[in-house]
């Protein structure tokens, strides 16, 4: 996730305007609105200093508004909570065990992150009980959803040529 969604994020959750925002971290007020919408939008990056002084305002660790490092504890910690903000993701206990799961009255959301969830724990049952193999997993995993597209397509082609045989027997 960008740090522009997550500056809008943080943004709106306090209740201000990008003008007012701008103006706090030090932007004249004539330019103000318009440099955060540029760093909201992406089209321009703030340097660290400002990143600080955001997360500041905003009383977060910089970590939750930068792109998490997931490769560190800490920045995967910031990706799951990122991932609660935007797309309900929550976490809790089912027979004692740690779990993570979707939150329901997020509707189109909840809704698309279950088919993908629905679609990688099928891959990994599939790994799980050798109908695949670890290099066919990680080849689904590592060109999703292109992959689950061309299925699509190769299933639909199946689905044509089977009618088309039947159309011809008849």
């Amino acid at each position: 996730m960008a740090i522009g969604e997550r500056i809008r994020f943080f943004r709106n959750k306090k209740g201000v305007t990008q003008k007012y925002l701008g103006q706090v971290v030090g932007f004249p007020e004539r330019s103000a609105d318009v440099r955060m919408a540029q760093y909201e939008t992406g089209s321009r990056t703030p340097k660290a200093d400002l990143t600080r002084t955001l997360a500041g305002f905003f009383e977060v660790s910089t970590d939750a508004l930068t792109v998490p490092d997931i490769d560190s504890d800490i920045g995967l910690m910031h990706t799951l909570f990122a991932l609660e903000d935007i797309r309900g993701l929550t976490i809790g206990e089912i027979d004692g065990e740690i779990c993570l799961r979707l939150d329901k009255s997020k509707g189109r959301t909840y809704l698309s992150m279950l088919e993908m969830f629905s679609r990688w724990a099928n891959e990994a049952k599939k790994l799980e009980t050798g109908e695949i193999t670890r290099e066919e997993y990680d080849h689904w995993r590592y060109t999703y959803p292109a992959v689950e597209a061309q299925r699509t397509r190769d299933e639909l082609g199946a689905l044509r040529a089977k009618r088309k045989a039947a159309e011809t027997e008849e």
